[in-house]
Parts: structure tokens; C-alpha cells; sequence
């Protein structure tokens, strides 16, 4: 991975260099699968993305990998048989940020929806309907039977009003039972996207990702990408161009002199709360439930803290989407059709993000009969542009796998290569060697501890947090100084230098909203990060006003973009 010095050399590199066999505008979820695939097949490719990795639409996500059972009522059935799917992998293939999450489902009625369901699928009712313990009883049983002989989670279960007030006390008296199924919480989807462009550059010297690298005009033959940091402009020529730009798609179309109308996304927002009476009343499951206006949105386990989403909002363009204090009133107001004694004040709130789901654009009476689904648009070359743009439409994190399968087998027929490799069963960073059993991951965490004569609580820490690669990392903190952050001793000085240096670090946000979860669960004081912007300026030899300004922008950013004051 890149950081500022190398990132520079690898832009000056593309310079010298500029034919490319694909190049990718976009740094999201899609996008960096896309890379990865090619990467390992031996394409010459190259990912642009405008800011940093993983910090649009990717970086707004409800941190759920899941089959989507709602879809199921849309009539989406091979959508949710290959998220199904792509659920299991990342629990095999990410074990370390992707873990196993029962949902909960509360029921206040038995038979409500019954024939609702069957008019919505074939598309004779709109309106938002409440759904009954048999209906939800039906979907589960299908959506089991989409698992097969995997039983990479358990079957659905179901208990009664009185056993679920056992198992959750504060919970509504009124429910008449709750259901508990299986999906998947994706920890760190920041960092899991991360991980795969590190993977993607291991395996392949010709595979390039760059953050802060914007794409604009073009030649007949090429694509000016803006360096973001520098001001400075490199032409790159393409035999494929790859739009995986997200809510941007049309935009970053429009500046290729492609006109498109591809995307009619939708903002969802969420907020963080530091609420630990609510996080012991759901314990470590997700509740998943609709809300009065038929909208599904959750309350998820989040570490120490609790993640409440999401609104489902039309939006006219992608850098005007905030959290909004109407969208703040409405996650208040829907904890309390579940757990109606507890008390949620916007005081308990510790960060709110919000981003734009990139669907098709489509005429649906409401959000959430837009199709979840994937698709790629492809607008072929022409005497104005030799190369074909293929745009990356809908999607979801869970099945970013299978799309960027998809992507990669158009575009490796159309380079007239053959493919030499899967990502079916292929890990993900830290989970490469992830000692699953709890055993085998106490003598892991011994034996690095031992092995770099750190302590062993210390191990343990940076295995949690990074799973396999904490050995890279804990190398790193054992050659050089290295000590506790003053402010936030969970952190070291070393640790961090080597996200910075390693990670491509450009920015101070890309360090606390990113490569760590410092500044979306809430830790983030102005003191710490002061600190950590010190760390940041040392590391790339800042001068006082450098350092300073960069403290400004941050600040002023989280102000903007998270509401988060100091």
C-alpha cells in the first residue's frame, strides 16, 4: 500500500507509463472487487478513486452482510439465493471482520400481510403493509432453505411472547412472539475494503490503487486523471474504462463525454449511540422490524456501542447527503416501538453518517421496491472513444463478490485473456491464516506475543482489531518506539505510524474514520486527535502550518459531514 511518498512515486511511475488494460474510476465496495479479481488475473489495472477508499457510499453501510429476506416480497429470489451466498463466503473468507449476527425480528400480530405480500409480488399493491408472524414465518423457511447444506449459520427460530420477554425483558410487552435468524456483521467494511487493495498490489506489480485521484475530461484515446493533493493532471489510455463510481456514475459518464442516466439512488442515514442500557437490552443481536411507515430499519450491536439505521430518502445528489435532525427524531422515535421504557436523548448520539445507496433509476412507488440488484451498463466504443465504459449499477455489499466475478469475466473476454483465478474460497487479509477455534487463537496470540516479546493483552488487542496481519504489525511496533496514546491508551504511537505508512493514510480523517474506528464509535476527543494529527505531520514532515491546517480541515469536516462539534 501506498503512503505519501510512495503514492507519488507510483503516480510519477503511471506518467512514464500510461497504457493501462482497465482502468477503474471508483474506490468503493464494487470497485476495489473489480480490482482485486483483475489484479489476481494479471491485468494491467488501475483504480482511481476521488477520495479516499472506501469512504462514499461503501462507507455508509448498515455493517451487514446478509441475503436481503425483505427482497423476497419483491420477488428478487436469485438476488437474495446469491447474497445468501456471498453471506457465507465472507464468513468463511473475512472471519475476522465478519461475524455471524442473529437478527431478531419482533411480531405484534399473527395473520397481518397475509395477502399483502402475494399483491406486492405481483406488483397490484404499493403501499406499506405490516407483516404477521406467518408471513415472516413463510420468508424464514425460504430464506434457510437458500443456505443449503452449508449451515454456515443455524436455521431460524422462533419464540413465544413469553419466552421472548425472558430472553429480553425490556422488550414490548405487546409483541406476541419474536423470530431469530442468522446473517452476517461486517465489523470494519472500511478496512475489509482496504485489505483487498492490499491483497490485489501483493499479488500483482501491475495493479495500482490510488486514493485523492480524480477522473476528469478526456482525449479521443485517454482518460486526465486529477491528482487531488498536487493539482496536477496525468493521462492515462485505457482499453477499458470500468465505472464503478457509486451515486457518481452519471457524473463521472457525463465528464468521459458520455451522457447516461443511470442512477436514481437513495440517501440512507445512521446514527452511533453510546447507550449502554440499550446495548444490554439487545445484547449481541441485531433487532430488525418495521417501523410505522413500513420502512425495515434496525438497531445493530456495534462493539460497546449501538448502531441505529436506516432511512431510505430520495435524493436529487450524492455530496448534498447529510444526517438530518428530521432523520435523528425518526431513529429516536422508532427504538421506542420496541423497547418503549427506554430513554434515547440526542445526547446519546456520538456520530451520525449518511450516504447514497447507487440504484437504477427507476419508477417505484416507493424506495424500497427499487431493485437491490446488480447490473452493468455498458456503452461501447465509438470513433470519439476506443474504449468500451462499463458502468456498475446497484448492488450490495454482501454480493460485491459475485459482481465483480461478473465485471471481471466481461472484461478479461474482452482483453482476450483467459481467467487463471477465483476469489470463491480466496481470504481477505487478516482472515488469510485466521486461527478460528478459540484455542488455536490463544496459542496464535502466545506465540507472536512471545515471538516479538510484547504482552500478551497487547496481542490479543491488535488480533481483534486486525486479525492475521496484527503479525506484520506487531513487527512494526517491536523495531521502533513505541508506546500507549496519551489520549486513548488502546492505541499506540507505533500502530498508528503504520497505518499511516502502510495504508495509505493521506489525510487525517482517512485515519480516524477509516483505517480506524476511533472517530465513528465516538472516542474522538480534541485532545486525541490533536495527538493523532502530530503522529500524522511527524510521520510526513509537516512544518507547524501544514500540521495546523490540516487539524483545521479535519475539524471543520467533521463538523460538516457528521454534525460532530469539539
Amino acid at each position: 500500500m501506498k503512503n505519501l511518498t510512495t503514492r507519488e512515486q507510483t503516480i510519477n511511475a503511471i506518467r512514464q507509463a500510461p497504457d493501462v488494460d482497465v482502468l477503474i474510476i471508483g474506490g468503493g465496495v464494487n470497485g476495489i472487487g473489480v480490482f482485486r479479481d483483475l489484479a489476481i488475473n494479471g491485468v494491467r489495472v488501475l483504480l482511481a478513486e476521488k477520495g479516499d477508499f472506501c469512504s462514499g457510499a461503501s462507507a455508509a453501510a448498515s455493517h451487514m452482510a446478509h441475503g436481503g429476506i425483505r427482497y423476497l416480497e419483491n420477488g428478487e429470489f436469485r438476488l437474495v439465493r446469491e447474497a445468501v451466498k456471498e453471506r457465507n463466503r465472507l464468513l468463511v473468507n473475512a472471519p475476522h471482520y465478519v461475524k455471524p449476527l442473529p437478527t431478531t425480528i419482533p411480531m405484534f400480530k399473527a395473520l397481518s400481510g397475509l395477502f399483502n405480500a402475494p399483491l406486492k409480488f405481483v406488483r397490484l399493491l404499493d403501499k406499506p403493509s405490516e407483516r404477521g408472524a406467518l408471513i415472516i414465518k413463510m420468508g424464514l423457511i425460504m430464506y434457510d432453505a437458500y443456505t443449503g447444506s452449508e449451515r454456515t449459520v443455524p436455521k431460524h427460530d422462533f419464540k413465544s411472547r413469553k419466552s421472548s420477554l425472558a430472553a429480553y425483558p425490556l422488550l414490548n410487552p405487546d409483541i406476541i412472539a419474536t423470530a431469530t435468524y442468522f446473517d452476517g456483521a461486517i465489523l470494519q467494511p472500511e478496512r475489509l475494503c482496504l485489505e483487498m487493495i492490499l491483497d490485489a498490489e501483493a499479488a500483482n506489480p501491475d495493479a495500482h490503487a490510488v486514493n485523492y485521484l480524480a477522473a476528469g475530461s478526456g482525449g479521443t484515446d485517454t482518460v486526465h486523471l486529477i491528482d487531488q493533493v498536487s493539482g496536477e493532471t496525468i493521462a492515462v489510455r485505457p482499453k477499458v474504462v470500468i465505472n464503478a463510481a457509486g451515486p457518481w456514475i452519471d457524473f463521472a459518464n457525463d465528464a468521459l463525454g458520455k451522457s447516461s442516466t443511470f442512477i436514481g439512488g437513495t440517501k440512507g442515514s445512521h446514527l452511533v449511540l453510546n447507550h449502554p442500557e440499550l446495548r444490554e437490552a439487545i445484547g449481541e443481536n441485531e433487532f430488525f422490524f418495521e417501523n410505522k411507515d413500513g420502512r425495515i430499519v434496525l438497531i445493530f450491536p456495534w462493539f460497546d456501542r449501538v448502531l441505529i439505521g436506516t432511512s431510505d430518502l430520495k435524493i436529487d445528489h450524492p455530496d448534498d447527503v447529510r444526517c438530518t435532525e428530521e432523520e435523528v427524531d425518526y431513529f429516536i422515535e422508532m427504538i421506542a416501538i420496541i423497547f418503549p421504557s427506554i430513554e434515547v436523548r440526542r445526547e446519546h448520539v456520538v456520530f451520525r453518517f449518511s450516504g447514497v445507496r447507487p440504484l437504477p433509476a427507476q419508477d417505484a412507488a416507493t424506495t424500497g421496491q427499487i431493485s437491490r440488484d446488480h447490473s452493468i451498463r455498458t456503452m461501447e466504443s465509438d470513433d470519439k472513444r476506443p474504449f468500451p465504459i462499463l458502468s456498475l449499477v446497484g448492488g450490495k455489499w454482501t454480493s460485491f463478490r459475485a459482481f465483480a466475478e461478473q465485471v471481471t469475466d466481461d472484461t478479461l473476454a474482452r482483453l482476450e485473456m483467459e481467467r487463471t483465478r477465483s476469489t470463491d474460497d480466496l481470504p481477505i487479509g487478516g482472515g488469510d491464516g485466521y486461527p478460528s477455534a478459540g484455542d488455536a487463537q490463544r496459542e496464535w496470540v502466545d506465540d507472536i506475543a512471545a515471538q516479538y516479546n510484547l504482552p500478551q493483552e497487547r496481542v490479543q488487542t491488535l488480533f481483534d482489531r486486525y486479525g492475521s496481519r496484527a503479525k506484520a504489525i506487531a513487527a512494526f511496533c517491536a523495531a521502533g518506539d513505541d508506546q500507549p496514546l496519551v489520549h486513548c491508551a488502546d492505541y499506540s504511537t507505533a500502530e498508528i505510524r503504520f497505518l499511516i505508512q502502510m495504508e495509505g493514510v493521506v489525510y487525517l480523517d482517512d485515519l480516524i474514520l477509516r483505517r480506524t474506528l476511533i472517530g465513528m464509535l465516538g472516542y474522538l476527543t480534541l485532545p486525541l486527535l490533536q495527538e493523532l494529527c502530530n503522529i500524522l505531520a511527524a510521520t510526513n514532515g509537516w512544518n507547524d502550518a501544514r500540521r495546523q491546517a490540516e487539524e483545521d480541515r479535519t475539524i471543520a469536516l467533521l463538523a460538516e459531514n457528521h454534525q460532530l462539534i469539539f
